[in-house]
């Protein structure tokens, strides 16, 4: 068994018999109280944010994960397929463990999946997907002065704000963490 001097963030634990992943984790020693720890983490299962606080030295359970990078070959109701680059094996992976990340998956990119066993627990889209903009209202010409937005539609039928000046075509970059435009994609021709 560990204890809360061995936790860290990211890890998996489990809490109250829910697997929970450790997004903030500081040590606090107020004035002349006891020393103990403030944890915040996100439950695997509903995707709730617990808080709580515990005592230094406390015993926990740190769940072992794996993580392998597999390649997204499809959506199926509320699941995605996703394969084992190695062994070729195909995994029902449930799509909302992405998030809204799911809605910029393109046939053959790479996702981060987390298991516990057998079972997915966690999956990560890319950071950063490059998508072709399918649909997008003309840009005015000369305005882009300003910092203002049009929405567009790209190829996985997703809608993201981007600048005037892109047009239909073209391919951007997308920060897929929440759905915002980074750059423009210069062609390599």
């Amino acid at each position: 068994m560990a204890n809360t001097g061995d936790i860290s963030i990211g890890m998996v634990i489990r809490y109250n018999g829910e697997l929970c992943q450790i997004i903030e984790w500081q040590h606090r020693t107020p004035g002349n109280l006891r020393a103990f720890y403030q944890g915040k983490m996100r439950n695997l299962k509903s995707g709730k944010l617990v808080e709580n606080r515990f005592r230094s030295g406390e015993e926990m359970e740190i769940v072992r994960v794996e993580y392998k990078m597999m390649q997204f070959i499809y959506p199926e109701g509320d699941f995605i397929v996703a394969m084992d680059n190695e062994t070729y094996e195909q995994v029902y992976v449930p799509a909302i463990l992405l998030g809204e990340g799911v809605k910029f998956l393109k046939e053959g990119m790479d996702v981060k999946v987390t298991f516990e066993g057998d079972n997915p627990i966690l999956a990560e889209p890319p950071t950063f997907v490059e998508l072709e903009i399918t649909y997008a209202e003309p840009g005015v010409k000369g305005d882009t002065a300003t910092n203002t937005l049009k929405p567009a539609t790209v190829e996985t039928g997703a809608t993201v704000n981007i600048p005037l000046f892109c047009n239909v075509g073209e391919k951007i970059k997308i920060d897929t963490r929440n759905g915002a435009y980074v750059e423009r994609v210069k062609s390599s021709k």
